[in-house]
This record gives C-alpha cells, structure tokens and sequence, in this order.
C-alpha cells in the first residue's frame, strides 16, 4: 500500500484524510502470468494499481493477430477507462506477462471520492492528462519515427523489459516482425 500511496504523491499529494478513505477501497490482489485483468466483451468495473510486473493491452484484428498497443510496468495504473467511461462492453483485453501484484479498487466508489475530495479528484485529472500525452506521443512515434529509433526509445522507456517478456511481444508493439526485432538486437549489440 505504500507504493500507492508513493505513487499518487508522486503524481499529486493527497491529504492524509484523502488518503486514508480512498485507500480505503482498494484490495491487494495477485495476477499470474498469463492471466487476464481483463478480456475482450468484458463491462469494466475496476481499476487497478500495479504494483509489481508487467501487463500488456493488445486487440486482435479479424485474422486473429495480435498488436500490443502498451505496456504497464509496476508501478503504474491499468483498467479498461474507455469501458469504464463508456459504459461499454471492453475492446482491449489486458493481460499479464509476468506475475503480477495488483490493487483493486471499483471505480464507481473511486468516482465518487472525486466530489467529496478536491485533491483526488485533481489527482484523477492528472493522471488522465498523463495518459493522453503517452498515448499521442505513441501515435506520432509510430507515424514519424523507423523501427531502429522506435526500438531505440522503447529501450529508453522500458530498460529491461526486453529480459522480461517474450521478444515476439516487442515485436508486436514496434509494429514490426520478430526476424525485424533480432536484427535490430544484433546491431544495436555490435
């Protein structure tokens, strides 16, 4: 719980009174490899503190191939926001590649903290604008940048995620294939 906390202050300082009633709701939780927080056709109901791990968004085109579109690396926050907001059945399953320890909370008695407590719910803001500019600087990444500089920040982003998981996964969110990954490995080695 203490990573939590250390990671909202991190963010945006809660008052200890905030602090103590929005811990309150959230419930340590383990998440195996493999496992899914949540699946496709899924109502999002929770969010989650990732303490410790790695899980993966992805969605599956009509052949069924899989594209990674982000990774959480503990610590970090996952859930499925746009099912959440929405009130819409889950378009991108989140699943974890390594054990994972995770907090839950429900997001509706979070939501509800927002009006009660000003600094949760300017924690809650920033924590949105944060993911808005991650998810536009990877889309200009993806649209402006060759797969050496893409592979090249997402060593940067992620140092030793590549020991982690399953190269085939890099992969998929560099958007270019395994035999691609290798050779970029091998170069960037030599």
């Amino acid at each position: 719980m203490q990573s939590l906390q250390a990671y909202f202050h991190a963010i945006s300082p809660l008052s200890s009174t905030t602090w103590q009633e929005v811990s309150s709701h959230f419930v340590p939780k383990s998440l195996p490899a493999h496992a899914y927080y949540i699946e496709e056709g899924q109502y999002a109901k929770e969010v989650a503190f990732l303490e410790s791990g790695v899980v993966r968004a992805f969605f599956t085109n009509n052949d069924g191939k899989e594209y990674n579109k982000q990774f959480f690396v503990g610590p970090s926050l996952i859930g499925a926001y746009t099912s959440l907001l929405t009130k819409k059945r889950n378009q991108i399953p989140q699943q974890a590649l390594t054990n994972c320890t995770i907090w839950t909370a429900k997001y509706s008695a979070l939501e509800h903290l927002y009006t009660k407590f000003h600094d949760f719910e300017r924690l809650g803001r920033k924590i949105a604008e944060h993911y808005f500019l991650e998810k536009e600087q990877k889309e200009l990444e993806m649209a402006l940048l060759d797969a050496t500089q893409r592979y090249e920040i997402f060593k940067e982003r992620f140092p030793n995620l590549d020991q982690a998981i399953a190269q085939y996964h890099i992969a998929s969110y560099l958007s270019i294939t395994p035999t691609q990954l290798s050779r970029l490995r091998k170069k960037r080695i030599t």
